[in-house]
């Protein structure tokens, strides 16, 4: 008898188990579906640091579908670092006298970088190929930020070179997030 009760315990703790598991498995398969979708498209360059990124970033991991999973990137990976590019930049115009032009119309680009990822936002779902010429402008602005400061060998300049060399490898996850959708 005690036998039985034991068997029981063991059989229903399995099958309580499995009940828990399962959605939290379903749920993490289906956001790495989408996730792998999303790095197979091809704008996505460096597909590696696509899965690695994606799948470190909580809302993209969980994502429910191909456009929370594209809203995620752009809004939550990509924009805060055209927003750190853009106040780092400006925080240099200050410090840097002999650089002042140069950092500011940098701190110009990145907020110009930071304006084509929200109309790529709000593009999105409406029209992604609109979005997707939106993120494709951002390009022309890193490029202006390397020939303004690429050459300059002071620190900042040296920093903000690396983090336009992060927007570069960022921008092209958000043009997979527009492609995903449609664009």
């Amino acid at each position: 008898m005690a036998s039985s009760s034991h068997c029981f315990l063991i059989v229903s703790v399995a099958l309580i188990l499995q009940v828990l598991v399962s959605p939290v498995s379903a749920l993490t398969l289906t956001s790495t579906k989408y996730i792998d979708k999303l790095c197979q498209m091809p704008l996505v360059d460096n597909k590696p640091f696509c899965l690695q990124t994606l799948s470190a970033y909580p809302p993209a991991a969980s994502a429910t579908g191909l456009l929370p999973l594209a809203s995620a990137v752009i809004r939550g990976i990509v924009l805060p670092q055209a927003k750190k590019s853009a106040s780092f930049a400006d925080e240099a115009a200050k410090k840097e006298p002999n650089l002042k032009t140069q950092f500011q119309t940098c701190q110009e680009a990145y907020e110009s970088i930071g304006d084509s990822l929200m109309s790529a936002l709000e593009e999105l779902k409406r029209s992604p190929n609109v979005a997707t010429y939106d993120v494709m402008t951002c390009t022309d602005h890193t490029s202006q930020v390397k020939n303004l400061v690429g050459k300059n060998r002071d620190v900042a300049s040296k920093t903000l070179i690396e983090m336009t060399m992060q927007m570069e490898k960022l921008l092209p996850l958000a043009l997979g997030s527009t492609q995903v959708v449609g664009g």
